[in-house]
């Protein structure tokens, strides 16, 4: 049973966890929400720079939280691909550092496999295969788990992520960053059926059939030419009905390709992963769906939603636990296919 301290800068959030196998000992999570806010988005360099200045605090505030000291250390991780590089640097760095001054091996890890380790963390039983549904700012996929990783992509997205698409139609309704969250909490107000929308119809894309593809650079742009309409027809834009209607596609466009992929490929359990796991529509239409095809889903709390380093403790110790340990030469990459995990390790 492996004790591992985990370090996660992919992009702007400073985290540091402790993590016995499946069970969280600490989590601090140092936001740089407010940071960002005023440029409308991630800024690479100034969370870099952020990073430096909280990675320490992070680490002795984890130690603090989970009563432990070295001793209790079996290894040390960090986010390694993909991400932001300047950002992983810094959590790479520090960790590498650490497990020369400490002795203990060091552990690079995929930030998606961290999201989907999240639903360990959530269901601590839980064993592959399975389904998983990785929506976040950067990513959309739906992913085989085959065993700690071996993973296949079975469908992902063909432009925009997910939460790409909800951070642009926020700011096209002038809701701020992030929009996700924005938008969730607005489309409450709203009538979801007030504007049909399309879903995107990645069979019309050059590359054969993917059924299981998603596509939301058409739905923003529908979105776009809705309201210049609207703000031609009206003063006022009925925004909480234009959020609810998007918001209302993108859950029941994830939910039928996630439904259809598991059913297609017999596999019973569907986990969520990523910051859009936390979306209100999306985890009512899943659940309702999953009922009824008699499928269970695992929705992550929402502290492990968006990007933490208890998820990459817990991946990080299940490949201890298997031998798996990374070179002090590993470096940062900003791009890594989740097909390609074990790459990392010697």
């Amino acid at each position: 049973m492996a004790t591992v301290l985990a370090l996660e800068t992919s992009c702007d959030e400073t985290a540091v966890a402790i993590v016995k196998n499946r069970q969280v000992l600490s989590s601090i999570v140092s936001s740089q929400i407010d940071i960002h806010q005023q440029y409308g988005g991630v800024v690479p360099e100034v969370a870099s720079r952020h990073h430096v200045e909280m990675i320490n605090l992070a680490i002795a505030q984890a130690f603090q939280e989970a009563s432990l000291d070295w001793s209790a250390i079996d290894g040390i991780a960090a986010t390694c691909a993909p991400g932001l590089v300047g950002a992983l640097l810094v959590g790479l760095t520090a960790a590498k550092t650490l497990a020369l001054v400490h002795q203990k091996p060091f552990i690079g890890i995929h930030h998606l496999e961290g999201h989907i380790y999240a639903s360990y963390l959530t269901e601590p039983s839980l064993e592959p295969p399975f389904l998983c549904l990785l929506v976040s700012g950067g990513h959309t996929s739906l992913i085989y788990v085959k065993a700690c990783g071996h993973y296949e992509t079975l469908g992902q997205t063909r432009d925009d992520a997910a939460g790409e698409a909800f951070d642009k139609v926020a700011r096209l309704l002038d809701l701020g960053y992030p929009g996700g969250p924005a938008i969730d909490r607005l489309a409450t107000q709203g009538n979801p059926q007030a504007f049909p929308l399309p879903e995107g119809n990645v069979s019309r894309l050059e590359g054969g059939h993917h059924p299981y593809d998603s596509s939301f650079s058409g739905l923003k742009t529908a979105v776009l030419r809705l309201t210049q309409k609207l703000q031609q027809e009206s003063n006022q834009l009925p925004v909480a009905d234009l959020a609810a209607s998007f918001q209302e596609t993108v859950a029941r466009s994830l939910t039928r390709r996630a439904i259809a992929c598991a059913r297609d490929y017999g596999l019973t359990t569907i986990a969520i992963g990523g910051g859009v796991a936390a979306n209100s529509s999306l985890r009512r239409h899943l659940q309702t769906a999953a009922e009824t095809h008699n499928l269970r889903v695992l929705f992550p709390p929402l502290k492990f939603c968006t990007d933490n380093a208890a998820m990459i403790g817990c991946a990080a110790a299940d490949h201890l636990n298997q031998g798996h340990t990374s070179p002090l030469t590993l470096g940062a990459q900003s791009r890594l296919a989740i097909a390609n995990v074990m790459q990392l390790y010697q």
